[in-house]
């Protein structure tokens, strides 16, 4: 028999967690540690993983890999800037990020495997039974293709990913087994890289996403950041020693910023004790609370645009908000707690382990699917919007952002020139209203369609979001059946500034996105209502007087002359000019059809009758 069990792949640790007899317990190691740090290291005798692999970060910096999930599914040029933060060596390639490491190179989703089976491996000697079956969570802003690596990793150590869960999500989770009985829930989640705002109603047991937001590359691996350039440059002004290309150094110094950041969550003031005798001289530094919160102030500031965010999305104020609830370590700062609740206007919540709650939430979801919880259900959201590129480099938008997902949405698109066989489906993800400023996902190609007029054929796009947010787009031609499909696998997933950036600039940008839209649009029905001028004027050819033709070719040419110029309202004007101008040769063109239609008939009639 196989167990179900929930994991938290973190940034900074990882753990997994189990249901038993209806209460989630987080699995320790032989020693009793139930975090495992998410650290890798490669050596000549093998890999380590955990705390055996944090222990040779400062000897073997270049061969051990930590903070890997800041990786995941990202290509090199979404994470060059932050090299520098890194001893081991990223390799450039236009493909999905790889780790060098001596002679050999890894991906983020192979790293994060071997931490995964490590938790794997956890499981099964406490639970004394094979554990092949997973929900696995991730930052709710996690894209496709940071879900999809999520995914990759677990298939690669072995597990069936049954779900993959937001965390904020899964935090709620366990706080609603704990106390949660119903109300509006907002979930602020600040872990080692990552963090996230959720806002959920909780109701007879429905766990219901209202609206998320985050930053996928912000957290107390940030925090640890600013204290060690404070120290570097502490110890060039006292030492006149620069630190910054000695790995080993700067490892030392990474280690010492957070021990020190942990214990001032307590203490008022700490001393940093940092010896390097390669440099000739051990560093010594008191810290004070103070001086960390005003390092750390403007990170701390970051996390509330996102909360605001997400609560204009839901449609709330702030103090409409029942609960807060604190999850990841990095909430244990005191600073963090007070920004939190001046936002709220009440005090956070903080009761569980906000180290543990995301794995025991995960373990909770895991229960509902193995069907031992029957009175929770889990309504997530897809954090950014989905839609395909149509006539002008417009987005259409098929799912908006915020979405209750699983999902399904549906919408008809056409052709735009004459005889088009093949259509190219241009799947996109962002906030703005031109393809040019959101991100591509994938292209696939809807051909063998029956060349017809533009505008007669009747393509069905279909966008089918699962529970994991993973998108799968299907397109039919309607009228011959003719069908293509891709489930969206992009081979790196967006930055945290290309996410923040979609979601800012559709508010900063929105007046001037919703003027270039109505431009192509006008533009667009200029193109149309030209081409079905042209064609009539060639059907009607001596149907109409010269004067008319005149009249009208004369609507035409201003029409073409506003088309390709910038003000929309003298383009539609324009073109209700010439819709006006044509409206007598359309009457003329119509009545000639129909003789014609009436005098074929008459002549298959006679044709048809016997002699007498």
């Amino acid at each position: 028999m196989s167990r179900i069990v929930g994991i938290d792949l973190g940034t900074t640790n990882s753990l997994v967690a189990y249901m038993e007899g209806g209460f989630p317990r987080v699995i320790p190691d032989a020693e009793g540690h139930v975090l495992l740090p998410s650290v890798v290291g490669f050596t000549a005798d093998g890999i380590l993983v955990g705390d055996a692999a944090k222990r040779q970060l400062v000897r073997n910096p270049t061969r051990t890999i930590y903070s890997v999930k800041r990786l995941m599914g990202k290509g090199y040029e979404d994470v060059k800037k932050e090299l520098r933060y890194f001893p081991f060596h990223v390799v450039p390639s236009d493909e999905v990020v790889k780790i060098r490491v001596a002679d050999r190179e890894v991906t983020p989703p192979e790293v994060s495997a071997l931490i995964l089976r490590a938790l794997k491996e956890r499981a099964e000697a406490h639970l004394g039974l094979p554990v092949t079956k997973a929900v696995i969570t991730v930052p709710a802003y996690f894209n496709d293709s940071q879900r999809q690596a999520t995914k990759d990793a677990g298939r690669i150590a072995g597990l069936e990913v049954l779900r993959i869960v937001n965390e904020p999500t899964a935090a709620s989770l366990a706080y609603g087994l704990h106390r949660l009985k119903e109300g509006t829930v907002a979930v602020y989640d600040l872990g080692g890289g990552t963090f996230d705002i959720s806002i959920l109603r909780v109701k007879d047991g429905i766990f219901e996403v209202l609206a998320t937001n985050g930053n996928t590359h912000l957290g107390g691996d940030d925090f640890d950041r600013a204290v060690v350039d404070w120290l570097l440059a502490d110890i060039k002004a006292r030492h006149g020693a620069d630190l910054r290309a000695d790995l080993e150094a700067l490892q030392e110094l990474r280690l010492g910023a957070e021990a020190a950041k942990c214990r001032l969550s307590f203490e008022e003031r700490t001393v940093l004790t940092i010896p390097l005798p390669q440099h000739g001289f051990t560093y010594r530094r008191e810290i004070s609370r103070a001086e960390l919160e005003t390092l750390i102030e403007p990170l701390v500031q970051q996390t509330l645009g996102p909360c605001r965010l997400a609560l204009a999305d839901a449609g709330l104020s702030a103090n409409a908000v029942d609960e807060v609830v604190l999850v990841g370590g990095s909430t244990r700062v005191p600073l963090v707690k007070r920004r939190v609740q001046e936002l709220f206007g009440k005090t956070p919540h903080s009761q569980l382990n906000p180290d543990e709650v995301v794995a025991v939430g995960a373990a909770v979801q895991a229960d509902i699917l193995a069907g031992g919880i029957t009175n929770m259900l889990l309504l997530d959201v897809t954090p950014l919007s989905l839609g395909i590129e149509t006539l002008g480099g417009v987005m259409s938008v098929l799912t908006p952002r915020n979405m209750t997902i699983p999902t399904s949405a549906k919408e008809l698109f056409t052709t735009s020139v004459d005889g088009q066989t093949v259509v190219d489906m241009h799947v996109l993800q962002g906030e703005r209203e031109l393809v040019k400023d959101n991100r591509s996902l994938a292209r696939f190609e809807l051909s063998g369609i029956d060349p017809m007029p533009a505008g007669m054929p009747r393509i069905e796009v279909t966008f089918l979001i699962d529970a994991n947010g993973i998108l799968q787009v299907n397109a039919r031609e309607l009228r011959t059946g003719k069908a293509a499909s891709i489930e969206v696998k992009p081979s790196y997933g967006l930055t945290d500034t290309e996410v923040e950036r979609m979601i800012e600039e559709s508010f900063v940008h929105a007046e001037e996105d919703v003027a270039s839209r109505l431009l192509i649009e006008a533009r667009n029905e200029a193109d149309t209502v030209i081409r079905a001028t042209e064609r009539a004027l060639g059907q009607g050819s001596g149907l109409i007087g010269q004067e008319e033709t005149a009249q009208i070719n004369g609507a035409l040419a201003a029409l073409k002359a506003a088309r390709d110029g910038s003000d929309r309202d003298a383009i539609r004007a324009a073109t209700e000019r010439l819709n006006q101008a044509t409206l007598h040769l359309a009457e003329v063109l119509m009545d000639s059809a129909l003789k014609e239609a009436l005098t074929a008939k008459r002549v298959t009639e006679a044709l048809g009758k016997p002699e007498r």
